[in-house]
């Protein structure tokens, strides 16, 4: 008896996730070590990573010289934290770009702020720096520009924008004063350990609002990083005391300084908020941190195999490096086009993402422009108001991209991309 066979054998399916945590031993041990101190909350370990991380960046000396940044439970505590140090609510208004994920725009609303979207440019992911300048307004109090991906903003144009509009800024706070012009308070949380111009993003813009999250280059699980460079006539240690009891009710001293023999005595000097980030985290940051290095030479690795090998096929990829910046290489980000060059329609775009699945092959889109999504449109945003935004959008697709990848995935995803591609597209 026979049975039937395929004329040619099945290749075999190679299961590649899009962003798992890159997590060892090495952060077990750390994990392992906290529990057993019997201090698991907010206390050395976060301290020491705080210190760790500022001084990488360069960033927070205080009045003593130590560095100093703030860890806490999220970029989006970070960047609302940072908003309302500023002292930015109801009356202000802060400008955003289209092409982001909602933790960019929602810190606005949660402070009381008006949020005013501009659209991105056309062939770049990058605000629409014109539409920035147009936006401002006497009301203005802030910017939040985005590195997308990793790969840092243009500063120095935000920076010209800034300055060239100080004559209708109004403060009306003492950091806003002392800043004498439009906050630059950039979601970084793509962005930890990129460069621009030879200076570590976190010590270019005024405030800078890292994620730590499980699926970012670096994770502590849940988590995030707030840094900030100094502001004339401003004491760091006061920014590092105030963020401090924003993020944690208020209190005047933390949990382990509260709990040191004969001081149990304490403060609370506002009714504040609860976001600060504990030591069961950090000690995965810390562990993340030695290994870092290794982890973004990995990334450029992965990333130049794939430039070398999509970008022949006319698909446009996201530029991670150049003279003038360093990415963090945190998202292959693609646009498909046709043989006209044309971009391919949303349909196209679904057609290859599911095709992929089916290979094994989790992609992802980045992102839904904010006017497309329910909690902005109810705001009276729309999405016929930001064509390029829509743009790019419609035909992007983000592929894996992480340091879980060996060399035999790499290939596996290069092939199965390119294959697809030159099938659907002919």
């Amino acid at each position: 008896m026979s049975f039937p066979c395929d004329s040619e054998p099945r290749e075999k399916v190679m299961e590649i996730p899009f962003s798992p945590p890159d997590v060892g031993e090495e952060e077990i041990r750390e994990v392992a070590d906290t529990l057993r101190s019997g201090w698991i909350t907010t206390g050395p370990k976060t301290k020491l990573l705080e210190k760790e991380i500022a001084g990488a960046i360069g960033v927070g000396s205080t009045d003593d010289g130590t560095p100093r940044c703030v860890a806490l439970n999220s970029q989006t505590a970070c960047a609302e934290m940072a908003l309302r140090t500023v002292g930015i609510g109801p009356g202000d208004e802060v400008i955003v770009p289209a092409y982001t994920y909602t933790a960019s725009a929602s810190v606005v609303c949660h402070v009381g702020a008006t949020l005013k979207i501009v659209d991105v440019q056309k062939d770049s992911l990058e605000m629409d720096y014109d539409a920035v300048a147009n936006a401002i307004t006497d009301k203005t109090k802030a910017i939040i520009p985005v590195d997308l991906g990793g790969v840092p903003c243009d500063y120095d144009r935000i920076y010209s924008i800034v300055e060239n509009a100080k004559g209708e800024f109004r403060p009306a706070s003492p950091i806003q004063e002392a800043l004498g012009r439009i906050a630059v308070m950039a979601d970084t949380a793509h962005a930890f350990g990129a460069e621009w111009h030879g200076k570590m993003i976190g010590n270019v813009a005024d405030f800078s609002s890292f994620s730590f999250h499980a699926v970012k280059n670096f994770t502590t699980g849940e988590g995030g990083c707030l840094t900030w460079r100094p502001v004339p006539g401003v004491s760091s240690d006061d920014i590092y005391h105030h963020l401090q009891l924003l993020s944690l009710h208020g209190q005047s001293k933390d949990a382990f300084n509260k709990n040191r023999p004969g001081s149990w005595e304490y403060d609370v000097v506002a009714p504040l908020y609860k976001c600060n980030m504990t030591d069961i985290a950090a000690s995965i940051g810390l562990a993340q941190f030695r290994r870092y290095p290794g982890m973004l030479i990995r990334r450029r690795e992965i990333i130049a195999r794939y430039d070398a090998a999509f970008r022949p096929l006319g698909v446009k990829t996201l530029p991670h490096f150049a003279p003038d910046y360093v990415s963090s290489g945190h998202l292959y980000i693609t646009r498909v086009f046709d043989k006209a060059g044309k971009p391919v329609d949303d349909g196209v775009r679904r057609e290859i993402i599911l095709r992929l699945a089916d290979a094994g092959v989790s992609a992802n889109v980045h992102y839904k422009p904010l006017p497309m999504l329910t909690a902005y449109r109810n705001l009276g945003f729309d999405v016929k108001d930001y064509p390029n935004a829509y743009a790019h959008f419609e035909n992007e697709i983000t592929l894996p991209l992480h340091t879980r990848l060996t060399d035999e995935m790499v290939d596996y995803v290069i092939n199965k991309y390119t294959k697809i591609i030159r099938e659907t597209l002919g």
